[in-house]
């Protein structure tokens, strides 16, 4: 890891620290905002990831494999062998 990936890791970390203080503070006055504003981001990250998700799903181009693989187990193969009957004993 070079330095300037610690200085971002310390500079996310701060501004992290940062933001969670004013947050604090927000409650403390009982504003509004405090509340509002961490739910609108919420809400509008979450709509777009939805809205991405669903655009991605419209617009995929995928073509269906014209022959279905088939896969066969052991078990099956020996149960499709004719087995070789043995001669019953007369006593």
């Amino acid at each position: 890891m070079n330095e300037a990936s610690r200085i971002q890791g310390w500079t996310i970390c701060g501004a992290a620290g940062g933001l969670a203080l004013l947050f604090v503070l927000g409650l403390l006055n009982h504003s509004y905002w405090a509340i509002a504003l961490p739910v609108a981001v919420l809400t509008l990250f979450v709509l777009g990831l939805a809205g991405w998700v669903g655009y991605t799903i419209a617009t995929i181009q995928v073509e269906a494999d014209p022959v279905p693989e088939v896969l066969v187990s052991e078990a099956d193969t020996r149960e499709a062998a004719p087995e070789a009957s043995s001669p019953r004993e007369s006593t």
